[in-house]
């Protein structure tokens, strides 16, 4: 594994891990909120899907190695695309996994500036501010305790309220904007954000898709639950021949404008 840093266009440094095992193509691992590219969850991740890919994950900012401040998808699309630039210059067939709300940010990063050749995304809210986010729920704390990593913890630097409240990019207004072929993946018994958010980005997408609902709960911990499973589900989909891109029409021809 290689240690990089890039530089995004407005100034944050982001800390990357490159798993270069031989593969002619890639695959971006996007982290959930309060997680790292090092947490164990996605190091392990990571590992396991380096055996079929090439795997590059990075920590957004505000997350343990990057600096700044967590924006909640307002400017997190600035480092995935960082992050797409340094992986074009290596590979032509690049494929995106985002968790939680970094399922949201594959999905509008795709919408801004479709590169990718497919997407994962793992437990996507339709919109920030309905996330019903129970934490004093059982499903919710419990998994967050057994994850318990002192480190990554004390590296989150969320942005100040007034940021976090500031006007954002809504997946569900973008989704018919996504070219590449995408999977839904939605755990049924999800505490944080409920199976509905991504079931109703699967309905309104346009792209070649593919829904599925495991019984799980949210994000990383659907692999966690499964690791064998849910690296195979992801394996076949990203190996699965593609046939037309987006079933598009003609309302449907213009990108979005970025916020």
């Amino acid at each position: 594994m290689e240690k990089i840093f890039l530089k995004t266009s407005d100034g944050i440094r982001l800390a990357l891990n490159h798993y270069k095992t031989n593969h002619n193509e890639v695959v971006i691992v996007v982290h959930g909120w309060f997680m790292t590219k090092d947490s164990k969850a996605f190091l392990n991740f990571a590992e396991d899907m380096s055996k079929y890919y090439d795997v590059i994950t990075f920590d957004c900012r505000g997350h343990g190695k990057s600096s700044g401040f967590y924006t909640f998808t307002k400017k997190e699309t600035i480092d995935l695309k960082a992050v797409m630039n340094y992986a074009k210059k290596q590979y032509k067939k690049i494929n995106l996994i985002g968790f939680s709300l970094r399922g949201a940010i594959v999905l509008i990063h795709s919408a801004l500036y479709k590169e990718a050749n497919k997407i994962i995304a793992v437990s996507a809210p339709s919109d920030f501010r309905k996330i019903e986010n129970q934490m004093w729920k059982k499903d919710a704390w419990l998994p967050t305790l057994k994850k318990c990593e002192p480190k990554r913890w004390c590296s989150i630097r969320p942005s100040f309220i007034y940021l976090m409240m500031e006007p954002k990019i809504k997946p569900i207004d973008i989704i018919k904007h996504v070219k590449a072929p995408t999977l839904f993946v939605a755990g049924k018994k999800d505490p944080t954000v409920h199976p509905w958010h991504t079931a109703k980005l699967y309905k309104n997408a346009v792209c070649e898709k593919k829904f599925e609902l495991l019984d799980g709960i949210h994000a990383e911990d659907l692999y966690l639950q499964n690791p064998e499973g849910f690296i195979a589900m992801c394996v076949n989909w990203l190996k699965q021949p593609s046939h037309n891109s987006c079933n598009q029409t003609s309302e449907d021809t213009s990108s979005p404008s970025h916020q």
